[in-house]
């Protein structure tokens, strides 16, 4: 049996995120793709470093989403989300927790009802 090639592993992940998102509520399942498509095509060129970190975050989510939607739907799930520990926040860069930020906007439906205006 040969094993899969970096593009294989990622692609399956890729495929498979998308497929779990389909069991989430409709209001986030438009967000929750739009943001793992622009995180893959974010990260096509990155070094070996940072891939190896990022599909092991991606991997983590899937299993996370997994557990969370329920073996038999979304009607015996647990309760969607997670929250970030305080060491989480600090492993981020600047860019990345504006990001988070603007998808806690998106999410909640925020944006631009905390900005003030000039």
């Amino acid at each position: 049996m040969t094993s899969l090639s970096h593009v294989q592993r990622v692609r399956m992940l890729y495929k498979t995120i998308l497929r779990l998102h389909r069991g989430l509520p409709a209001e986030i399942q438009s967000l929750g793709t739009i943001y793992v498509r622009d995180e893959f095509r974010r990260h096509k060129k990155c070094n070996e470093a940072e891939a190896i970190i990022f599909l092991n975050e991606w991997a983590d989510y899937a299993v996370m989403l997994i557990k969370q939607l329920g073996i038999k739907g979304p009607h015996t799930a647990k309760p969607l989300g997670e929250n970030l520990k305080e060491e989480d926040f600090e492993k981020f860069r600047d860019e990345q927790l504006y990001q988070l930020y603007e998808l806690m906007e998106a999410a909640t439906g925020n944006e631009g009802k905390n900005k003030k205006e000039t």
